[in-house]
C-alpha cells in the first residue's frame, strides 16, 4: 500500500506505474475523496475546538446565561455528530483504494503487456534426449500406480489428484530436502495452519482483489490460504521491532488452496492446475533499503536454483514485466522448469520483492539504530511446490524401462533408491 502523500507528492510517477502494470486505477476520485477527508478533519477540529472554548463559559455564565449556551453547545455537538458518519464512509472508501494502488516498479524491471513480454535472464542444465517415446507425467502415474484421477474427482470435484505409493514418498522428499535446505541456511521452520482471516488476506495484497480465486468458509469467516506467505506475513503484524533482530526468515511449510477461477479449459491434465497443493515457501522481512531487497532477492532465488539444481531439472530464469508482476511487485522473477511432453518451459517457482508495500497494510514496523521508525520490507520465493515440481521430475528422469531415476541429492529421503518404480 503506497503512502496518501507520497501518491500526492508523486502523481505522475503512480500514474505510470499504473500504466505500465496495466492497472485500471481511479486516481481522481483517490484526490476527491483525499481533498474531502481534509476538509471534513479540518471541520472536525474547528468545531471540537469550538465546543471546547464553549464549554467553559458555561461555568462561569450567569443562571439566565447557560440555559442558551447548553443549547448551543448541544447544536455544536449534534453538526460534530453529522459530520462524522460521512467522514468515516470516506476513510473506509480511501483506504479500499489505496489497498488497490500499484506498487512502483523498479526502473530495472521490463515493460511489458502480459507473460509473453517476461525476458529470458538465464537457462540452466541440457535438454533431456531420449532414444525412447517419453511419456507424460499422467501416462507414467498411471502406469505405475502412483496416481488415480478420475475415481477420487468424483468424491472431491474436478482439479483433484491422490497420489498413491512411492509418489506419497517422493513428494514428502522433496519437501524434508527444501525444508532441511532453509534450515541449514538460517530460516526458521514453521508449519502454517491454511486457514486465515480476512485482514491476513488483505495484508499481503491478495485482497481486496482476487477474491475469486479463494475458497471462503461463511459459517467460521475464515479462507483457506493459497501459500504460507499470507500467515508469515501477518506473524508480526503492528510489532515494532528492533533493527538488531532483522533479517527475519521463515520457511513457511503448508497446504494451499487455489480455486483456479478463470482457467476452466486450461491446462486440465493431471497435476498442473490442482486446486490443493503442498509448499514450502520461503519468506524474508529486512531492513527498508533498496540495496537490502535486492541482496535478498537475490539470495532467494539462488536458492530455489539450488534445489531445482539438486532435483537436476533443466529450467531457466525469467525476469517478470511489468504488466506481468502483480499490483504491489517491484520486482519479480521465475524458474520455469522443462516439461519434455510439452517441449516448453513451466513456472515452479515465484520469486518476488514488495519493499514496504505490505508492511504498510500490516502496519510492521521497526526502530532503526537511529531510534527511527520504518515499515520493513518483505520478500518471497517458492521453494518447493508440489505436485507442480513433480510434472518436470518425472518427465524428465523418466526411464525406458518405465521406472523414474533419483538424483543423488534425494535419495537418502527415499531409502537410497536410485530409482523408483517397476
Amino acid at each position: 500500500m503506497l503512502d496518501i502523500k507520497f501518491i500526492r507528492e508523486n502523481l505522475d510517477t503512480v500514474k505510470n506505474a499504473a500504466k505500465v502494470k496495466n492497472i485500471d486505477f481511479n486516481f481522481d476520485l483517490l484526490l476527491d475523496l483525499d481533498r474531502d477527508i481534509t476538509e471534513l478533519k479540518g471541520k472536525v477540529q474547528e468545531l471540537q475546538e469550538k465546543r471546547n472554548s464553549h464549554s467553559k463559559k458555561i461555568p462561569k455564565a450567569s443562571a439566565e446565561e447557560r440555559p442558551a449556551l447548553i443549547e448551543e453547545g448541544r447544536a455544536i455537538g449534534t453538526e460534530l455528530d453529522a459530520i462524522k458518519p460521512s467522514l468515516t464512509e470516506k476513510e473506509l472508501e480511501l483506504r479500499n483504494l489505496l489497498l488497490q494502488a500499484p506498487m512502483i516498479p523498479s526502473p530495472d524491471a521490463p515493460i511489458g503487456n502480459d507473460e509473453n513480454d517476461n525476458v529470458e535472464v538465464k537457462k540452466h542444465g541440457e535438454l533431456p534426449q531420449f532414444n525412447f517415446k517419453p511419456l507424460d507425467h499422467v501416462e507414467i502415474l498411471e502406469k505405475q500406480n502412483w496416481a488415480e484421477f478420475e475415481k477420487i474427482a468424483a468424491v472431491s470435484g474436478s482439479r483433484s489428484y491422490s497420489l498413491r505409493n512411492d509418489m506419497v514418498l517422493l513428494e514428502m522428499a522433496m519437501h524434508r530436502y527444501a525444508l532441511e535446505k532453509l534450515q541449514s541456511k538460517g530460516f526458521t521452520l514453521v508449519s502454517t495452519p491454511s486457514l486465515a482471516r480476512e485482514e491476513a488476506l488483505v495484508g499481503t495484497g491478495h485482497f481486496p482483489t482476487g477474491r475469486d480465486q479463494v475458497y471462503y468458509l461463511p459459517e467460521d469467516d475464515l479462507y483457506l490460504s493459497g501459500t504460507a506467505e499470507v500467515q508469515l506475513n501477518s506473524l508480526h503484524s503492528k510489532d515494532i521491532l528492533s533493527e538488531d533482530k532483522l533479517p527475519i526468515l521463515y520457511a513457511g511449510y503448508s497446504p494451499c488452496f487455489r480455486r483456479e477461477a478463470g482457467s476452466y479449459g486450461r491446462d486440465v491434465r493431471g497435476l498442473i492446475r490442482v486446486h490443493q497443493f503442498m509448499k514450502v515457501e520461503q519468506y524474508v522481512i529486512c531492513k527498508n533499503s533498496p540495496e537490502e531487497s535486492n541482496k535478498w532477492h537475490k539470495i532467494l532465488l539462488e536458492t530455489s536454483e539450488e534445489i531445482v539444481q539438486d532435483f537436476e531439472l533443466p529450467y531457466r530464469i525469467v525476469e517478470c514485466c511489468t504488466g506481468d508482476m502483480g499490483t504491489g511487485k517491484v520486482r519479480m522473477y521465475d524458474i520455469e522448469c522443462w516439461v519434455p511432453s510439452e517441449q516448453k518451459y513451466r513456472e515452479t517457482h515465484s520469486c518476488s520483492q514488495l519493499h514496504d508495500w505490505q508492511s504498510r497494510r500490516t502496519n510492521t514496523r521497526y526502530r532503526d539504530n537511529d531510534g527511527k521508525v520504518q515499515f520493513v520490507h518483505t520478500l518471497n520465493n517458492t521453494a518447493v511446490a508440489t505436485p507442480r515440481t513433480l510434472v518436470p521430475f518425472l518427465e524428465c528422469h523418466q526411464q525406458e524401462d518405465g521406472r523414474v531415476r533419483i538424483p543423488e541429492k534425494l535419495r537418502p529421503y527415499l531409502g537410497g533408491a536410485e530409482f523408483l518404480g517397476k
